[in-house]
């Protein structure tokens, strides 16, 4: 789900729930103190307490408050203490990172019995801007700018250089995030990990999940590994125990166990950093995060030399088999005053930059607004006043707030240089997050042309965007080298799939190797029973259903011939292969031809023509891309590819 929302005259808000990189920042950017024209007031909500200052100079943070949660009624209210507390200094942009999924205007917290509108709260606060975020989104984009100082490093491992960056939070709750590189970006994960469900790992655990059972029917990793999941670990360990206090706080337990004073209370502590060791590494192997495991939060960094000698890293390390992978991993315990500030220091000034010209493309369409006609001007006063609503809503819904018909829509974004919605609605949201939004929509029969349009080119392209971030790198590498080495290579497709496979010919027919695609049903199996051990086929289908396809794809392989797969990955025709390039995209097929699909697939032939173009060229047997009739090697190995739906 998204992890902010942005109410402001200049930027947009997140893109719709069911995205999963929310948050992107640069990497590697030079952190030269710059002053800002007004204050910004930057926030750290949580269940507990808020954390508040306001930042004069990029990096600098003044006037730091923390007040209680429970002294007020609500967000607005808080927010309104602390303005109200300030000598004179009124800030017109903020950020908030709150202790909470954030899924669009409306927001509700977990933890504490407080909802409220983001618009609503930016009018009533009198701000120009107000960006609200996951707390652990904000922490996760504070660890860039974290050194050596600002952590403890808890046993061994070595962070790899571009390695993604997991992080955890026992606190109120239990933050989950990670910060993956994307070229000279950050890009943030925003998830509810904390939710996953409970493992025990020995019989004390077990004891202490039991224990929870009697009271939730669904125990998760937040329901113990937390403060108040290290109260039921407690009252767990001490269920049969009469003379022992029952009802002991989070903080009396902590501060028991440091001093010594009570050994239940330190075999709390101990079950509990068992517990959030296992956590760790889960993550750590669910993310690949080689760069690194960080722990924030309120809790850990009170344990202090407990923590550094509990049993934490070795229960990171227990994963048997992937044990050695593990122990390369470091972990760290965040020690850094004001991690959290820093986050959406950096977030407030990627969307409001030190000058005052705001988000880059909400300006184009302010400065533009003077030169667009009186129709298209209400489009623009329509988006500068309701960018999330634009971002979101059909072509239909905008014309009709602006009053205008849905071709004056399109004019609109075309005077700005933009070839349509669809583009101008991708941008719009680039513009905030830096990544491109993710969202499908359903065609109907009753959507005009305009509508029509946008939602093939807007399904089209999350479902780029979302294969790109699923691709199966090392399966096409796999795929170009049996490619690359082989001596006849054919396609088999059939339905949709054929005007694929016949695409794949015509490549390689283009780099001057002998092809051959076989479309028809009948023929498969008898061809594929010719093929040889130095031969390739490969197989592309939709589904990976049709019998054809998979007792084609056997019997090359009994031929002893590779077999390449790109069709969906649990699919009957996927376990005959040597190599699956996985393509799985649930698209629906009973009224629509899976156009998608078929995209997809030759954006695979693509990638593996391309692939091996490059290789062969290394060895001097390929022409340039593009050009059949020059450079071309009489003894080049033939390649046959096969397509299947």
């Amino acid at each position: 789900m998204p992890a902010l929302h942005l109410s402001t005259s200049l930027s947009v808000p997140a893109p719709a729930p069911g995205v999963l990189p929310s948050v992107v920042l640069e990497r590697d950017v030079a952190t030269h103190p710059i002053p800002y024209p007004e204050p910004r007031l930057l926030a750290d909500i949580g269940a507990t307490y808020a954390r508040f200052c306001l930042e004069q100079v990029s990096g600098r943070f003044d006037y730091v408050t923390v007040l209680p949660c429970a002294d007020y009624p609500g967000f607005i209210a808080v927010m309104q203490a602390y303005l109200e507390s300030l000598p004179g200094l009124k800030p017109r942009h903020a950020a908030v990172a709150i202790a909470n999924p954030i899924e669009g205007d409306w927001v509700r917290m977990t933890n504490r019995d407080w909802a409220f509108s983001i618009e609503e709260a930016q009018r009533a606060l009198g701000l120009a801007t107000l960006l609200v975020v996951n707390n652990f989104t904000a922490l996760a984009m504070s660890l860039p700018k974290v050194g050596a100082e600002g952590r403890e490093q808890v046993g061994n491992g070595e962070p790899q250089t571009n390695g993604v960056i997991g992080l955890l939070g026992p606190g109120t709750g239990l933050g989950v995030s990670g910060l993956v590189p994307t070229g000279d970006r950050w890009t943030t994960l925003a998830t509810e990990g904390g939710h996953v469900s409970f493992s025990p790992a020995d019989e004390r655990e077990l004891k202490v999940l039991t224990y929870a059972w009697k009271k939730m029917s669904h125990v998760s990793a937040e329901r113990l590994v937390s403060g108040p999941g290290l109260e039921i670990i407690y009252q767990a360990l001490t269920e049969a125990e009469p003379d022992v206090a029952r009802d002991l706080s989070t903080a009396d337990i902590v501060q028991r166990a440091i001093q010594k004073l009570c050994p239940w209370c330190a075999q709390a502590v101990d079950c509990f950093c068992n517990m959030l060791g296992t956590v760790a590494s889960n993550l750590a192997l669910t993310l690949g995060a080689t760069g690194g495991i960080y722990i924030g939060g309120g809790i850990v960094p009170r344990l202090g030399s407990a923590f550094l000698a509990s049993g934490f890293r070795q229960r990171f390390e227990a994963k048997g088999r992937f044990s050695g992978y593990v122990s390369r991993i470091p972990t760290y315990v965040l020690t850094a005053e004001n991690s959290v500030f820093h986050g959406v220091s950096s977030l407030l000034a990627e969307h409001v930059p030190a000058h005052e010209g705001g988000n880059p493309l909400m300006e184009r369409v302010r400065v533009a607004r003077n030169s667009l006609s009186p129709a298209e001007k209400r489009v623009a006063d329509v988006v500068l006043e309701n960018p999330r609503t634009v971002l979101n809503d059909a072509i239909a819904v905008i014309a009709q707030m602006a009053e205008v018909s849905q071709p004056t829509v399109i004019r609109f974004c075309r005077s700005l240089g933009f070839q349509g919605l669809a583009d101008f609605k991708l941008k719009l949201a680039s513009g905030l997050t830096g990544n491109i939004p993710v969202q499908r929509t359903q065609v109907r029969r009753q959507d005009a042309t305009p509508d029509l349009c946008a939602k093939v080119l807007d399904n089209t392209i999350s479902a780029i965007v979302q294969f790109r971030e699923s691709l199966n790198v090392d399966a096409v590498d796999r795929a170009i080298t049996i490619l690359r080495d082989a001596k006849r290579v054919e396609f088999y497709a059939m339905g949709n799939s054929a005007v694929v496979a016949v695409d794949a010919q015509h490549k390689l027919f283009r780099f001057r190797i002998p092809s051959v695609a076989h479309t028809d049903a009948s023929m498969q199996t008898l061809a594929a029973e010719l093929l040889g051990p130095q031969d390739v086929a490969v197989f592309i289908s939709s589904s990976g259903q049709p019998p054809e396809l998979v007792r084609a794809a056997g019997m090359a392989h009994e031929r002893g011939a590779a077999v390449i797969c790109i069709t969906s990955s649990k699919s009957p025709l996927a376990r005959k292969a040597t190599v699956c390039v996985p393509v799985d995209h649930g698209e629906e097929g009973s009224t629509f031809i899976s156009m998608i699909s078929r995209i997809l697939h030759l954006l695979v032939v693509d990638m593996v023509s391309v692939g091996v173009a490059m290789r062969r060229e290394t060895g001097g047997n390929v022409p340039r891309l593009g050009s059949p009739g020059e450079g071309g090697s009489a003894g080049a190995p033939g390649v046959l590819i096969s397509h299947v739906v």
